[in-house]
């Protein structure tokens, strides 16, 4: 069996088939997508230990966040190289090993500038995996079975909000913070040795990001267009739930491991939500799927800052529910904005940009006015910034690209 380290590059696009064909590949992906997920996300059910441990304030804890999208930033430049010469899968192996590895350090560090370089890390790592396996379910997966293909994928993000705070819940009675990160770190190295010697799919290369590649792309609309549409999608899901638990101990009274339970338990709607999506985008199309679902997600966010504990659960469900299965079709509509030829290169310059903002200015501004303010105003101003997206979507063109060739 070849290693994913071998010189086998090829130009040459896989034939797209049904899902049923390709549903190991895609599940395989899934698998490291959710190490590499909750290897992020487990950092926010233990951030109230981690800012009692290490003295840290509300504000410093949001810029740990950041640090986390800063790694994303250095994505655009290093995935494209790397695809083009190891291939998306090699790629895929790479991300795997580096989340894994950088997780270790985080058992002995006590400076925070430290913790800060390694969050960086933790974010190139985690961010290679998505640019290569979107290109790869795009490449691999008919185009007719796109929603339900990457609806499973994006059934992740969900997923790893309801494991990782009952995980950390479960696991900070026995152990310290440090012992439940190192646990994680266990499991991702073995998913990437498993996936190095194992993992199937995307044996073909991706595009180098140069200047011309980079101008064709920035140079489409719709390309700004998803860019603030993610942005808008992972600030409302990933960056707002890095601070719930910080937002619930601190405003709503609660103790830290019901705080935890609660988000776990709330957010289970967001993986049903994910099937039925690629469901209902393969009928009536990424568009109307995204406005619906942004219409439905800012306006819960918006009561989510407002409410007294009695409705939080409620809210929680249902603003899941939305963002979760607006993932899919925002990703679908990506992958639609570009010509396939520039796909990777669309998938590797748009989700890192977007996830800086969401993933990291959106709880560090959170955690600013958690400081200056209240977390419930920080929380209400993200459901206001999502209102503009329905509009933005109406504006949105897609599929002049789609009878172009190209991976």
């Amino acid at each position: 069996m070849k290693s994913f380290m071998e010189n086998s590059l090829t130009d040459a696009c896989p034939i797209p088939s049904p899902l049923r064909g390709k549903l190991g590949i895609v599940l395989f992906l899934s698998w490291l997508f959710l190490i590499s997920f909750i290897a992020r996300t487990i950092f926010s059910p233990l951030m109230p230990a981690i800012e009692q441990e290490m003295q840290i304030g509300h504000g410093q804890a949001g810029r740990l966040f950041l640090m986390i999208s800063f790694g994303y930033l250095i994505v655009p430049f290093v995935s494209g190289w790397m695809t083009s010469r190891i291939n998306h899968r090699g790629a895929l192996a790479v991300s795997a090993w580096i989340v894994g590895l950088s997780l270790i350090p985080f058992a002995f560090i006590q400076e925070l500038w430290l913790l800060q370089i390694f969050m960086v890390t933790l974010g190139l790592g985690a961010g290679l995996h998505l640019p290569s396996a979107m290109a790869t379910i795009a490449a691999e997966v008919q185009k007719s079975d796109w929603g339900k293909a990457l609806s499973i994928h994006q059934c992740i993000p969900p997923l790893s909000f309801i494991c990782a705070p009952l995980i950390a819940a479960l696991l900070i009675m026995w152990v310290p913070w440090r012992s439940v990160i190192m646990i994680w770190a266990a499991i991702a190295l073995l998913s990437a040795m498993v996936y190095s010697i194992k993992g199937r799919g995307g044996d073909f290369a991706g595009r180098r990001l140069n200047l011309e590649h980079v101008k064709s792309v920035v140079s489409l609309p719709g390309f700004w267009s998803m860019l603030l549409l993610l942005a808008m999608g992972i600030g409302g899901n990933a960056g707002i739930y890095a601070m719930l638990p910080l937002f619930f101990v601190n405003e709503r009274g609660m103790d830290l491991a019901y705080a935890n339970t609660l988000i776990g338990l709330s957010l289970i709607s967001g993986v049903f939500a994910v099937f039925i999506a690629g469901w209902v985008i393969d009928k009536i199309g990424q568009k109307a799927t995204m406005i619906y679902i942004l219409l439905t997600a800012a306006v819960c966010t918006i009561f989510l800052g407002i409410a007294e504990r009695p409705l939080i659960p409620v809210l929680l469900l249902l603003q899941s529910a939305a963002l979760s299965a607006f993932m899919p079709a925002a990703f679908g509509a990506l992958a639609r904005v570009a010509p396939p030829s520039l796909r990777s290169v669309s998938t590797a310059l748009g989700p890192p940009t977007s996830f800086v903002v969401g993933a990291g200015i959106v709880p560090a501004f959170i955690g600013l006015l958690g400081n200056l303010y209240t977390f419930s105003t920080g929380i209400i101003t993200v459901g206001c910034f999502m209102l503009i997206g329905p509009v933005l979507v109406g504006f949105l063109k897609l599929g002049q690209f789609d009878d172009q060739p190209g991976c």
